[in-house]
């Protein structure tokens, strides 16, 4: 099961504002180790490391973070990306109606400059920290206002964001929009409108929707992924999907990278955006090694989808983290305890970072194949070759009732200009959402051609589509024919 995340202010205490000495965090690996020894000549910061790998490693910070030394060096000293914890959403930069203030944000930004950080925006559209005024409003003045607010505070930042969370947490858990005041006054469509508003005000930034407990595959991504698709066939400017990861200790979901890698499909960029790992209270030795496993699969997973750009940790330790005081008897969620010092998890952040060799981009790294639960069946055989290409299937992740299936299709010894697989169900089975391709059906028989963006392949090279299906878990014989 996915671990619940609710959609609060993420402000953060300052309880204890802990003074360390700085050289002490910044220790070389061996200094931080967990029994994992680090690569010669490895990188011995999280940002340079990602950097390494054409990616980026970032945190949050708040204004407050700001007036305490050791937090902010120790961001700059590991980081190369920010998210202002509060200071771009709504009741921050618009309390009351025309009224714009930037001050706060401003300040993070003006942090993130100063230290060569890049900055991710957070956020344009949330139903939560949403001041009152805004939902009050009669439904024919609601998009007019979200409009305005997106254009102003969007031109305000212009050409120093990175990216934006235009819409942050649109969904429930059952995949359905949430009924708040943009959905009441716009439908679905408040999305789309956001979207544009948000891209005609700063062309250059990418645009993202963000949301928790996306992170494994489920109705809610499902329904986001139909989002996805329908937003880029009608050309609205989305650009990215952020996922959240307010993990549980030992809970990553096992279906995190495949279901990163069919947003990636689309074309989008995708981002962890918010992560962090939180244990029930007091943390004992195995739960630190735990949570140092569980942040080693998140950054692989990431390393293994060649359009993931980043992940971006939730805060900087343990002592300024949200967690406590939204989840009572849960805490430790970071990399750095409250003393700022390593724990586990930023060894095998680190390490997972230093320890991919191959940097070239690739959909499908030989090294990372897509997770597979323990209970689903093994890859199908090699299957017979008909043409100028082979497919196998994979599947995926398997519940009660269905079940997600990738299939590779490879190329021979030549390239292929266009591709065709085709299968017969052994049980009944029938497809109920498909993407990379488009399906033709004839009783049992199944026929998936390329879609218009994937059917040239190189030789030796390959693509993927990918699909989910009703009934149980099946890997039937493929064939692979080339015109």
């Amino acid at each position: 099961m996915e671990p619940p995340n609710h959609p609060i202010d993420r402000s953060r205490g300052r309880a204890r504002g802990l003074a360390a000495v700085l050289a002490t965090v910044l220790a070389t690996a061996t200094a931080v180790s967990a029994g994992l020894a680090m690569p010669a000549q490895a990188a011995s910061t999280l940002k340079a490391s990602a950097e390494a790998k054409g990616r980026y490693f970032g945190t949050a910070l708040t204004r407050g973070d700001l007036g305490i030394s050791a937090e902010v060096n120790l961001a700059a000293a590991q980081f190369d990306m920010v998210t202002p914890g509060n200071e771009m959403k709504w009741d921050a930069t618009e309390p009351s109606r025309g009224s714009f203030n930037f001050g706060s944000g401003d300040q993070i930004v003006s942090f993130a400059q100063s230290h060569g950080m890049r900055v991710r925006g957070h956020n344009l559209v949330w139903h939560a920290q949403l001041p009152s005024w805004v939902s009050s409003l009669p439904l024919n003045q609601v998009q007019g206002v979200m409009e305005n607010h997106i254009t102003t505070e969007a031109t305000h930042y212009k050409g120093k964001v990175y990216a934006w969370d235009v819409i942050n947490e649109p969904y429930n858990e059952d995949g359905t929009l949430r009924q708040d005041v943009f959905y009441k006054a716009m439908g679905a469509d408040y999305i789309a409108n956001a979207l544009r508003a948000a891209h005609a005000a700063d062309p250059d930034a990418k645009l993202y929707i963000n949301d928790y407990n996306i992170e494994g595959t489920n109705a809610k991504s499902n329904a986001l992924y139909s989002l996805a698709q329908s937003l880029l066939s009608r050309g609205v400017p989305l650009h990215g999907i952020g996922f959240e990861s307010h993990f549980i200790v030992g809970q990553i979901p096992s279906s995190l990278q495949a279901n990163m890698q069919r947003f990636a499909n689309l074309g989008l960029d995708v981002a962890i955006t918010e992560l962090d790992d939180r244990i029930p209270m007091p943390a004992d030795s195995s739960e630190l090694q735990q949570q140092g496993t569980d942040y080693g699969k998140v950054v692989n997973a990431c390393l293994a989808v060649a359009r993931c750009v980043g992940v971006s940790q939730w805060g900087v330790d343990d002592g300024h983290s949200w967690i406590p005081g939204t989840f009572p008897g849960y805490g430790a969620p970071m990399m750095w305890d409250s003393g700022y010092q390593p724990k586990p998890a930023y060894t095998a952040a680190l390490n997972a970072l230093n320890s991919v060799p191959d940097t070239s981009p690739s959909p499908t790294p030989p090294t990372s194949p897509s997770p597979t639960p323990p209970t689903s069946p093994s890859p199908s055989p090699t299957p017979p070759v008909t043409g100028a290409c082979t497919a196998t299937l994979t599947t995926v992740n398997s519940w009660p009732g269905g079940f997600q299936s990738e299939v590779t299709v490879r190329a021979g010894g030549s390239a292929v200009n266009g591709w065709t697989v085709k299968w017969t169900w052994p049980g009944g089975q029938t497809i109920s959402s498909l993407w990379n391709g488009t399906q033709s059906v004839s009783g049992s028989s199944v026929t998936v051609r390329n879609a218009a963006y994937n059917g040239s392949v190189a030789a030796g090279a390959s693509t993927t589509f990918g699909f989910t299906a009703n009934g149980a878990a099946a890997t039937p014989a493929l064939t692979c024919t080339s015109p």
